[in-house]
This record gives structure tokens, C-alpha cells and sequence, in this order.
């Protein structure tokens, strides 16, 4: 069995090694001529699997070792009755974490505010939870959800169901919007260039835009626009409208600004990598074998020790995360290298999610503990 493997999927060689021959092409040079005697491609979002790349090959499954997957042409796969699969949820936390660092790194009062998050999928509900952590009100959007959920539960309705909000309120009473949904340019809730001047126009003045979904669900002109006529306040950029040629007027009108890392922790492309090399197991009826855990590097900070003395809750959560994670070294790298932008994401260094570290307050506060662990860490 022969597996031709993107250069960016994280162990991808010694994960497919153990199924047979690998070969490892850099992401957007992979071409029909490498998939000529190829029985799988395992690819990340930079390689379009299409019928330009796959017609005539012998490939018979595609994997992509990301959550999303709008590079795959899974209607045309279907038709040849080649296998697929996507990590769905790989980089949910990853993500959550990245979300919590800009909102701790803004320097903008949180206790009492709202924040409407748009799209409550995998991300979006680990998002809801961390910011009501946070002192936060949760405003949630997500059309094809409700219109799922109130169909199931029209007659038996949890107690503790979501509660979803129409878009003009969502954007009217929040001071902060992040978005969270997938690319969707069909009806009837598509979400291509849903951040348009119809969008800003409603959103309360002086608030906070985040994206870190997908770029083409902004129209980069009407962010322009909104910021630069106080509409927006901050505007949080992590994808981009193109990629990797992204726009300099966009970057420098972008507070936090980064190469589409918000997913790229460890555990998050390694996730990817491991539901899709199961799922090819399971599609070519083959025994995983593999066990990722002694490649993986120490913690660098397992044990976090916060003076908590005298300081808010909100002052203890922003000296944590900032001790694991430092958002400005990913927003310093892109500025000062934006022409790299595929390089910055393909050598993006080691970021362990929040769950590796354990916080150890100096004083016994019990509502705090929850606190951190809401946001993933140890305590």
C-alpha cells in the first residue's frame, strides 16, 4: 500500500508508515503525478482534492487531517466510490483556547459585557462555556442548528436547551462577535461573505469583531469600512480573504493578526492526524497500530504556581493563559513576516493546549478553580 501524505500533516509519515510506503510532497505541489500508484492521500486544508487532481488515479480513500473540509470535493469522490473522511472537532479546544487568550489580551472590560458568538458547533459550544467563565453573557446563532434542534424537541424539550438568537439582535446587543461556522455559499443559510456592510451596519457601535473560521466569510472591504468609522473597535483576524497572498490594508487595520494558527496547537494537528489515520484503518480493514505518545515532547509548563493574593479572578485567568499562551509572539510573527505566511503556519512552533497545565493558586478560592477549569486547564 502506497500513501502519499502532505508535508504539513504532523507525523503523518510515521503515522501511514506503519500501513506501507509514504511519500511526503509539500502541500500545494501535490499533483496527479504523485497519486499515479497511490492507494490513499492524506492532505491539510492547503490541498484541493478534486477531480483536477484524483481522475484516473488509483486513489481509493482521501483524508484530511482538519476539521473542516470545503478543499475536498466529496460529491465527486462519492461518484467514484472513493472513500473520505475530515478530523471533525480535531482542533475544537485549540481553537477555544486561542478565542480565550484575545479576549484576556484585548485589555477591554469583560464582567457584564456580551459576547454573541455565530456558528455553535464543536468550537462555538466550548467557546459559550469558557465565556460565561469569564463573567461574559452568551448571546448564540446558528440557524441550521435551531432549525435541527426544534424539530427533535418540539415535544420533549431539554432543560437545558440552547437558547438561539435571530442575527439582528445577536449583533445588536453584543459587545463582542466571533464567528465559528463553515464555508456554505448554498441557501438557505449560506455563510459566504456574511460579514458584509448589511452585517456591521447592525452590530453595536464600539464593539468587537473576531474571526477565526474562515477568511471568504468576510468581505474585507466592509471591515475596512466598520473600523474605520468606529463601528468596530477591535477586530481580531486569524483567516484571510486570500490566503497565503493575504491584503496589507486588512492586516493593519487587524489589533491581534495571525497566520491561521487559532487550531494549530499540538494536540490539534495531531488529533487530525490520528482520527484520520483510524479511519483509514477502517477503510482498508487494517489493525491501527500506531501510538503517537513517545514522539510527543515534555509540557513546558506542567505545573503553573499563581500568586493569587489581592488580584480579580479575571487579573488570575489572564496571568494564566498568558503563561501558556502568548498570543502577541504569534501576532509579532506574522507582521514581521507576512510574504511567509504558508511557511509561518508549516513551521509553527509547539503550543500545548490548556489541559497540560495544572494551576496551583496561594489561596483557596474555590470559585476561581471552577474558573480555570472551564477554561481547560488543571486546578
Amino acid at each position: 500500500m502506497k500513501t502519499v501524505v502532505a508535508e504539513t500533516v504532523m507525523l503523518g509519515r510515521e503515522a501511514f508508515e506503519t500501513l506501507g510506503e509514504v511519500v511526503v510532497v509539500p502541500d500545494r505541489e501535490i499533483g496527479p503525478q504523485h497519486l499515479a500508484d497511490a492507494d490513499a492521500l492524506i492532505i491539510r486544508s492547503k490541498t484541493k482534492a478534486t477531480a483536477d487532481l484524483l481522475a484516473g488515479s488509483p486513489v481509493r480513500f482521501v483524508g484530511t487531517a482538519t476539521a473542516g473540509f470545503e478543499h475536498i470535493d466529496f460529491q465527486w469522490l462519492e461518484k467514484q466510490q472513493i472513500g473520505w473522511c475530515a478530523a471533525p472537532g480535531c482542533n475544537a479546544a485549540s481553537v477555544a483556547d486561542y478565542i480565550t487568550a484575545t479576549l484576556l489580551h484585548l485589555n477591554i472590560e469583560l464582567e457584564g459585557k456580551t459576547i454573541g458568538i455565530i456558528g455553535v458547533g464543536q468550537v462555538g459550544s466550548r467557546i459559550a462555556k469558557r465565556a460565561e467563565a469569564l463573567g461574559l453573557r452568551v448571546l448564540l446563532n446558528d440557524p441550521p442548528r435551531e432549525a435541527r434542534e426544534c424539530s427533535s424537541q418540539e415535544k420533549n424539550k431539554p432543560p437545558h436547551a440552547m437558547e438561539f438568537q435571530g442575527l439582528e439582535k445577536l449583533l445588536a446587543q453584543s459587545d463582542i462577535v466571533t464567528l465559528h461556522v463553515p464555508l456554505v455559499a448554498e441557501k438557505p443559510w449560506p455563510t459566504l461573505r456574511m460579514a458584509d456592510c448589511r452585517f456591521f451596519e447592525k452590530m453595536k457601535r464600539g464593539s468587537v469583531f473576531i474571526n477565526a473560521s474562515r477568511g471568504r466569510v468576510l468581505d474585507s472591504d466592509a471591515l475596512l469600512h466598520a473600523k474605520a468609522n468606529g463601528v468596530i473597535s477591535h477586530a481580531v483576524l486569524d483567516v484571510w480573504d486570500p490566503e497565503p497572498n493575504i491584503r496589507l490594508d486588512v492586516l493593519a487595520a487587524a489589533d491581534i493578526a495571525t497566520a491561521h494558527i487559532a487550531g494549530h496547537s499540538l494536540e490539534g494537528k495531531l488529533n487530525g492526524t490520528v482520527q484520520v489515520y483510524r479511519e483509514a484503518c477502517q477503510f482498508f480493514e487494517i489493525q491501527p497500530t500506531w501510538d503517537p505518545a513517545p514522539l510527543l515532547p515534555a509540557v513546558s509548563v506542567p505545573n503553573l504556581k499563581i500568586d493569587s493574593h489581592g488580584k480579580s479572578d479575571l487579573d488570575v485567568l489572564a496571568e494564566t493563559v498568558a503563561s501558556t499562551y502568548d498570543i502577541l509572539a504569534d501576532d509579532t510573527a506574522l507582521r514581521g513576516a507576512v510574504e511567509k505566511f504558508d511557511f509561518l503556519r508549516a513551521n509553527y512552533g509547539v503550543r500545548r493546549e490548556f489541559f497540560n497545565t495544572s494551576v496551583i493558586l496561594s489561596e483557596d478560592r474555590p470559585a476561581l478553580l471552577q474558573k480555570l477549569r472551564t477554561l481547560g486547564f488543571r486546578a
